[in-house]
């Protein structure tokens, strides 16, 4: 692959990349390697086939801000705020460099202070380089405490993250001691605070983490993890490491989301994922969507406020924060859970349901015929989740469906939105020749258009997030007028 040198871009460049990095929870290294990998190679690449790296990516940012789908960093909901984060001593240190990093993407200011053990294992340097701020170690530094700086930095935060939060800190902070400059910041500060433990799961297991971590709750204090999984320790492993740092980017962007909730007190119930259907214990009907899209959507309707239940098939990606998760299997199990939510005011049918299944499931593992090269199945009609909610008893007020094509989408998708009973229908070709960098069925980006009773609005290709932030704004305009628009 062609090489890159990010520190070689403009400041232009330099900023649309960081800005499509934090959109996305990459590095910027991480993403331009990956959006010069979507990018044919261009037409003055040498006789070798190769071209410069730098060049490309130039030319990839370059075609995603006049698609329109550059994003706003301020979209971040904690952009401009200002948080204080205290690194303890534990091997977890490490991963607040990339939380740092991935905080100052969405203009985060960073402030930072290392209690002694985490000097140990991350340098005052290294924070310092990733934070742009100074980094305060020493209560009883002469220069800071002229002015009695551990009051002024706990005062001055919006958000203070303890991480990792040893057991040693949570000690301190449960019983409200002081004798160094995170214990009496901790003491002194009047903003939220959030504690990402980690420690070894014997410790994390002991009844004095388990009374401290009980009173630390009973303050108010947030806690976030630990999470399972293998140890630093040879051989180790269970409940004790540190949260994923973009966890906890998306954590400090809810909790200092100030913005207005245009859908407080509004139900919205979304679909997601593929559905299963059985041919035997062993094999099943089944699609390659991914859940990328309807799980973003439910994202982008709880950030408004809406209370979400997502009812998604079998996938693999996180599930969004503050959204009420129904996991399924079958179309048929995807019905009832849609119905067993109503009455909702949004319903959103995104899941990629099967339309059909096998009419007679084998109880054993269906084996080869020795007679024959054919083994037939025959097929039934799945129940239609959209058509069915659409024409439901407690229909909500807006009904959403999605119509993936493959050919003919702009007049299969006008039948869908006649015949289900829908207010929208959104079209999105998923055929190998959509031209979506990537591919749309399992892919991070997205081309749809937007059909509603009074026309067809064509959205520009943009990533899966950016839809689905668009789709909710769309929702909110429509509730808050009583009226479909495009």
């Amino acid at each position: 692959m062609a090489s890159i040198t990010i520190r070689n871009l403009d400041e232009t460049a330099k900023r649309r990349l960081r800005e499509r990095a934090a959109r996305n929870g990459r590095s910027m290294e991480e993403e331009a390697r990956l959006l010069i990998q979507e990018l044919p190679v261009s037409r003055d690449a040498d006789s070798n086939g190769a071209t410069d790296g730098n060049e490309r990516l130039h030319v990839a940012l370059e075609e995603e801000r006049s698609s329109g789908n550059s994003f706003a960093v301020n979209d971040y909901p904690a952009a401009g705020k200002r948080i204080l984060l205290i690194i303890g001593g534990g091997i977890a240190a490490y991963k607040c460099l990339d939380l740092i990093r991935r905080l100052r993407e969405r203009r985060v200011e960073v402030r930072a202070i290392m209690t002694k053990a985490a000097q140990e294992f991350i340098t005052p340097l290294s924070v310092g380089a990733l934070s742009a701020q100074k980094v305060f170690t020493d209560l009883f530094d002469r220069e800071d405490e002229q002015d009695v700086g551990h009051i002024r930095l706990a005062r001055e935060a919006d958000l203070v993250l303890v991480a990792p939060a040893t057991a040693d800190l949570m000690a301190k902070m449960a019983n409200g001691l002081v004798d160094d400059l995170a214990s009496a910041v901790l003491l002194a500060t009047r903003a939220p605070v959030v504690v990402a433990p980690a420690m070894n799961p014997a410790m994390w297991d002991h009844p004095a983490t388990r009374r401290n971590l009980a009173v630390l709750k009973a303050d108010g204090i947030r806690i976030e993890g630990p999470a399972k999984g293998e140890m630093a320790e040879s051989g180790e492993s269970g409940t004790g490491r540190m949260v994923d740092p973009m966890i906890l980017v998306d954590l400090i962007g809810d909790l200092l989301d100030d913005r207005p909730k245009p859908l407080a007190g509004k139900r919205a119930v979304v679909t997601s994922g593929p559905t299963h259907e059985t041919i035997d214990p062993v094999r099943y009907i089944a699609n390659r969507s991914s859940g990328k899209q309807g799980h973003a959507i439910a994202a982008a309707l709880a950030a408004l406020g809406a209370e979400v239940i997502l009812v998604s098939g079998p996938v693999t990606i996180p599930v969004p924060r503050d959204v009420a998760l129904v996991e399924v299997e079958s179309a048929r199990e995807m019905l009832r859970a849609v119905e067993a939510a109503l009455p909702a005011e949004i319903a959103v049918m995104v899941a990629a349901v099967a339309d059909f299944r096998i009419a007679r499931e084998s109880s054993q593992k269906i084996k080869k015929n020795k007679r024959t090269t054919r083994q037939p199945l025959e097929l039934i009609e799945n129940p239609d989740i959209l058509k069915t909610i659409g024409h439901h008893k407690r229909r909500p007020s807006l009904v959403v469906g999605f119509a993936a094509e493959t050919e003919n989408l702009v007049k299969n998708a006008q039948a869908k939105l006649e015949s289900k009973g829908a207010d929208w229908i959104i079209a999105n070709d998923v055929s190998l020749s959509s031209g979506v960098r990537g591919g749309v069925m399992g892919g991070d980006r997205n081309s749809i258009s937007l059909l509603t009773r009074t026309g067809i609005s064509k959205w520009p290709e943009m990533s899966k997030l950016e839809v689905a932030r668009r789709l909710a704004e769309a929702i909110v305009e429509s509730l808050s007028t009583s009226r479909v628009e495009v």
